[in-house]
């Protein structure tokens, strides 16, 4: 293997992971645990009670994996020495628990809703002898892991392509010191929007008759709302009363647990008490029996007074008998009035709309509490724009319709129809390689060994795994070369003459100094180990050249006419499933930047909320809406 560049020392480290008041680590570290287990695992088909589950690991498994677990993280940067060249940093991460601290760390991961019982979806037990899947959020979580940081989840595409993905996963920031939510008026207005949905979500008639898949994406649109009677005895006399927007407590905890980044429903209990406490939402009815036993969280905080919604104290029952409602200011904060109206509303038709706005409306833009506002559909896509601002605002399109997988497909489909869809896929793959060549990592396990390396040859995963990455890497920089950009490609780009020279002109020199003859389009198996980082690292500046240039050509020529055409103008007036007109988070993809808004080392803790937005999910979403079958699952930037 020839140089990559200079190979710096491994760096190794080793700490506590930090716990919380309540006894589980830390979120961050949760996370990453899990998706490294995971990682590290084969999942696949176990029996249990004469049943098959595919897809999945047993409670032997996981422990086996965590009593010795190793994640390296190999990542390329320029030599401080001397910046032509390219570095590789290697970190090893290894974690050593023993077998009953490996089921109590299963057992977060249940809490947080990351695995479930196969066999017993409804049990919160980690068991001692169980099979275990992966859940809808925990396969969100997994993906993010595996795309940001660069590894290769081939061995796990069949599980993303069978199984119900999490389309968009509300993650509540958390303070550094003891990664509680940080908790402010607009974070909680946030979390029960999105709770609530963008509309009422009444259970369909032949709610029983939907499979699984179909149920969770009912699920997604917001809590399953129902109408109830109450009735009471004041006086000796009967007296019946109709609620509206009702729903059972313990649903709300599991939608919380399901849907948003809350661990566990101790916490999901406190956020439900904070939408009491704010005036959204009201106690109907605890119709347990005496005996019952009855958890109830209470919260407190301060009050402004007058009137107000907000109350100091917030209280939530979690029993199995207890039911909420949305209150009126629940409906004003949700801004049911406001939304397209297309969604299921209640069997009751006694409803009225109400168009007032909530007062924490008027509050979500005070200074001390932040929300990532993202630029709605509408201002984004706005076509009455004036000539002095159009180029810029075209740029601003073309951007947030490659960050929206639906709007990202739309947009294909229209490229594709004007014999132009190759300057999108250009772009989108120069950004895959951009991201592969900068970072790759592997996760280990002593039930997985590391293949057997060539005699005298000594590597650790981590250099592995990157000398593998880099060969992977070569092959794609040339593919990429092939498609786009030689002469007579399959789908070549129509580029600047110069920057093709320049390009071709570089290759011929490269080959010619490696192989001593020129470059002929195209490399044979064995010239694939003589490419170095630092001539990658040159491709891939004159590769963002040619990004530079496609983008420009998409953003002026073809994005006006795109937003346009019929089909763009439906999907702005049909926007139910993603949530196009939201206006209080902001929405990342599931490849988005390591570091989300508002969580920089030096930002002050304010609190705040972003989406993630999981890619698999929405290319899944698209190829059902247009009836194609789902190929394997790919791991790309978009």
């Amino acid at each position: 293997m020839p140089p990559m560049g200079t190979e710096a020392p491994q760096a190794s480290s080793s700490h506590m992971m930090k716990t919380t008041k309540r006894g589980r680590p830390f979120l961050k570290d949760t996370l990453d645990l899990f998706a490294t287990l995971i990682v590290s695992l084969q999942l696949t088909t176990h029996k249990q009670f004469f049943r098959t589950f595919p897809n999945s690991f047993t409670t032997d498994e996981a422990a086996l994996n965590l009593a010795s677990l190793k994640f390296s993280q190999s990542n390329r940067g320029p030599d401080p020495r001397d910046p032509s060249r390219v570095i590789t940093t290697t970190t090893t991460t290894t974690f050593s628990v023993t077998r009953d601290m490996a089921k109590a760390m299963s057992q977060h991961f249940m809490d947080a809703r990351l695995i479930e019982n196969a066999a017993d979806p409804s049990s919160n037990l980690f068991k001692d002898r169980g099979v275990y899947v992966l859940t809808p959020k925990g396969l969100h979580v997994l993906e993010r892991f595996i795309t940001r940081n660069g590894i290769n989840g081939d061995h796990l595409s069949h599980v993303f392509v069978s199984q119900p993905i999490c389309m968009k996963l509300l993650h509540l920031e958390r303070r550094s010191i003891d990664d509680e939510i940080i908790v402010s008026q607009s974070v909680i207005t946030a979390l029960f929007r999105r709770f609530v949905g963008r509309q009422s979500n009444y259970l369909a008639e032949d709610h029983a008759s939907f499979d699984p898949e179909r149920a969770y994406h009912e699920r997604s649109k917001g809590i399953q709302l129902m109408d109830t009677t109450d009735r009471s005895i004041t006086n000796g006399k009967s007296t019946t009363t109709q609620h509206r927007h009702c729903f059972m407590a313990l649903a709300a905890l599991e939608w919380l647990c399901d849907f948003t980044s809350v661990v566990g429903r101790e916490e999901a209990a406190e956020m439900a008490a904070q939408f009491v406490r704010f005036g959204l939402i009201t106690l109907v009815s605890d119709k347990r029996k005496n005996n019952d036993s009855a958890i109830i969280f209470t919260v407190r905080g301060s009050a402004p007074g007058g009137s107000s919604p907000v109350s100091q104290t917030g209280e939530f029952r979690c029993t199995a008998k207890a039911i909420y409602k949305i209150t009126d200011e629940g409906i004003r904060v949700a801004r049911w009035d406001s939304a397209s109206g297309r969604s299921r509303d209640s069997p009751n038709p006694s409803s009225t709309n109400l168009t007032e706005r909530s007062s924490l409306d008027d509050k979500d833009k005070s200074s001390d509490a932040k929300i990532h506002r993202r630029i709605s559909l509408a201002e984004k896509m706005n076509a009455h724009d004036s000539a002095k601002h159009g180029k810029e605002s075209n740029t601003d399109r073309l951007k947030f319709i490659i960050d929206q997988p639906q709007l990202r497909q739309l947009f294909r489909d229209f490229l594709r129809d004007n014999f132009c869809e190759e300057n999108l896929s250009f772009w989108l793959e120069v950004e895959d390689f951009k991201r592969k060549f900068n970072i790759t990592s592997s996760a280990s396990s002593a039930l997985q060994p590391p293949p057997p390396r060539p005699s005298g040859m000594k590597s650790t995963p981590g250099q592995l795994a990157m000398e593998q990455h880099h060969e992977a890497l070569i092959q794609q920089a040339f593919e990429i070369y092939q498609t786009y950009l030689a002469p007579s490609s399959s789908c070549e780009l129509n580029i600047d003459h110069g920057l093709r020279n320049e390009l071709s002109a570089y290759l011929s020199e490269v080959m010619q100094g490696l192989t001593g003859s020129p470059f002929q389009g195209r490399l044979e198996a064995e010239q694939l180990s003589a490419f170095n980082a630092t001539q990658l690292q040159m491709m891939i500046r004159l590769y963002e050249r040619i990004q530079t240039h496609v983008f420009r050509l998409m953003a002026t020529d073809s994005v006006p006419k795109f937003t346009k055409t019929p089909k763009f103008a439906e999907l702005r007036r049909n926007n139910e499933d993603f949530d196009f007109l939201d206006s209080d988070v902001q929405y990342l993809s599931n490849s988005g930047p390591s570091v989300p808004p508002g969580l920089e080392h030096d930002a002050e803790e304010v609190g705040g909320a972003y989406v993630t937005v999981s890619q698999q999910a929405s290319q899944l979403r698209a190829r059902d809406g247009a009836g194609m079958p789902a190929p394997s699952a790919r791991w790309d930037t978009r």
